[in-house]
């Protein structure tokens, strides 16, 4: 079986995953936004890439049996599965302390960024500079007039998602500490998420 770890409440974490190898990320308690990002093993300036990701799939939402792509353009996740509601936010980037500033709070405010950091750190890797990450579980709907919504996510209790690594990588996740805004739950609280990789 293979060991279910942990990505705290407000924290990140990161691990190596190996071409051809499955991750499941798992919404432990439901409602849970996880940060997710994919570097290249070998070179982290490549990237798992939004912007690169929607002229790919000519989309913004990706779905089972999508590949993300790199800034490089090359693959590097593909979707195998996922129960959770098919709801993952591409266009919003992580969140930082300037955005908690902007939200009115005075001094230091976990966030997705410096999560990125910590958890590239404790691998032994220098953080680059932080790239549009892709949300998973976030559910942020684009209205016709293409204004955005804050919106808690779908996804429920136990749902995942399992991803297969279409080469070598070093993935991140940060449980979102947002709690001012109710993409958590609308009781903006942060809870933490797991992942297996086998």
């Amino acid at each position: 079986m293979p060991e279910l770890i942990a990505i705290p409440a407000r924290k990140g974490k990161a691990a190596r995953l190996y071409r051809g190898q499955h991750l499941r990320l798992v919404n432990t308690h439901g409602g849970q936004v996880v940060d997710t990002w994919a570097f290249d093993r070998d070179d982290p300036a490549e990237h798992m890439s939004m912007p690169h990701s929607h002229a790919a799939l000519s989309k913004i939402l990706p779905t089972t049996g999508d590949t993300m792509v790199s800034n490089r353009r090359r693959p590097m996740l593909t979707f195998v599965e996922d129960n959770s509601g098919g709801i993952h936010d591409t266009v919003i980037a992580a969140c930082d302390r300037w955005r908690y500033e902007l939200l009115g709070v005075a001094g230091h405010h976990d966030n997705c960024t410096d999560n990125l950091r910590d958890a590239l750190a404790e691998l032994g890797i220098a953080a680059p500079p932080t790239p549009a990450p892709l949300n998973m579980f976030m559910n942020i709907p684009v209205r016709a007039d293409g204004a955005v919504a804050w919106e808690p996510s779908l996804a429920g209790p136990g749902s995942h998602v399992i991803l297969r690594a279409e080469r070598d990588l070093v993935v991140a996740f940060s449980a979102c500490p947002q709690d001012l805004v109710p993409i958590n739950g609308a009781d903006c609280v942060p809870k933490d998420a797991h992942f297996e990789i086998w």
